[in-house]
């Protein structure tokens, strides 16, 4: 399997983990943000950013992906992005991170709809229609089925796209983000992860 069919696998699994499972009461799944404190056979333990440490069974399906720095001026009309983003009072988009993803996965969980980064944080995967160099960054006009915003990218902002990872890349000390869902003991199941890898941390 190529790198860019295993790529758009990942991304296939982890927007249906955000997005369908988010649906599916009995199978709502957790996201794990935090820095690896060890990996010991296939369990990973994970001392997330709540401050408390979990553990994450590793099965064989586990997809392992990581990301590498892109910048703003990569980001082009036809472009297929993932931004995550806060809403003002005024209803105004500011990304906190995008995605670009690779052409292979274009359409990857494509919509709208809450996320968990942060206080009315959402996640939107669509087209960029427009880019427009604006006060404070570029403004992207995103189009998706069933709708289309306008969303602010601030200078600041970290552009990443995803790269191959293996279970190789899961060290103590590394960022690490895991869909998961619940296991046994108070444990996670891990889906998918991205981990830290050529100092470049998974921003979303």
């Amino acid at each position: 399997m190529s790198s860019h069919v295993k790529i758009a696998a990942f991304l296939a699994g982890l927007a249906f983990a955000g997005g369908v499972f988010a649906q599916t009461p009995t199978a709502k799944p957790t996201r794990v943000r935090g820095e690896i404190v060890s990996l010991t056979g296939d369990v990973l333990t994970v001392h997330r950013r709540s401050g408390d440490t979990v553990s994450i069974q590793l099965q064989p399906s586990a997809t392992v992906s990581a990301v590498k720095a892109m910048q703003l001026s990569d980001i082009k009309p036809g472009s297929f992005v993932g931004t995550a983003a806060t809403t003002d009072t005024s209803g105004k988009l500011t990304a906190t991170e995008v995605v670009v993803f690779p052409e292979a996965a274009r359409g990857t969980g494509e919509g709208h709809y809450a996320w968990d980064l942060g206080p009315n944080s959402t996640m939107t995967n669509a087209n960029v229609d427009t880019v427009v160099q604006g006060t404070d960054g570029r403004n992207l006009k995103l189009s998706y089925k069933g709708g289309s915003n306008e969303v602010t990218v601030p200078t600041n902002v970290p552009i990443v796209t995803f790269t191959p990872a293996t279970r190789s890349d899961l060290t103590p000390g590394k960022k690490v983000f895991v869909v998961a869902t619940p296991g046994a003991q108070g444990g996670f199941v891990a889906q998918r992860l991205v981990v830290e890898k050529d100092g470049v941390a998974p921003p979303m």
